[in-house]
């Protein structure tokens, strides 16, 4: 397996992610976290608790696939409250590090009216390719 993370000049310096990611594997796709709890009810007070929650996830489906943080190509993340994300993005590239370290895949993040549960702040979703 092999990654590339292309990120061009003529772009702009990306902070807290990849223009671009060339890859080569076996291509998971991960379907969107909130979240939710074992019980499928939704926990975290506030933004930041419940990012954690989603990306921990997101995270063990990952390595239930046979992948690590490592191996992840592209992310999308479905935010509720866009201003409120934007204030507290300091806890959650904390929350990022702690859990994936200094990898960022192609990201985005998009703001939407609201998601599934109604009580979910923030939903991730993402593709990662690993080892054949």
């Amino acid at each position: 397996m092999s990654l590339e993370f292309v990120n061009p000049p003529e772009l702009g310096k990306p902070q807290g992610f990849s223009h671009a990611v060339v890859a080569s594997g076996r291509v998971v796709f991960l379907a969107g976290q909130t979240a939710l709890d074992e019980t499928g009810v939704i926990v975290g007070d506030g933004v930041v608790a419940q990012f954690e929650k989603a990306l921990g996830s997101l995270l063990t489906a990952l390595r239930a696939a046979g992948g690590g943080p490592e191996h992840l190509t592209s992310m999308t993340i479905y935010i509720v409250d866009m201003e409120d994300y934007k204030a507290h993005s300091r806890e959650i590239g904390e929350v990022w590090r702690r859990l994936i370290g200094r990898n960022y895949p192609a990201m985005a993040g998009i703001g939407v009216a609201r998601l599934w549960d109604i009580e979910a702040l923030v939903e991730v979703q993402g593709f990662a390719v690993i080892p054949d």
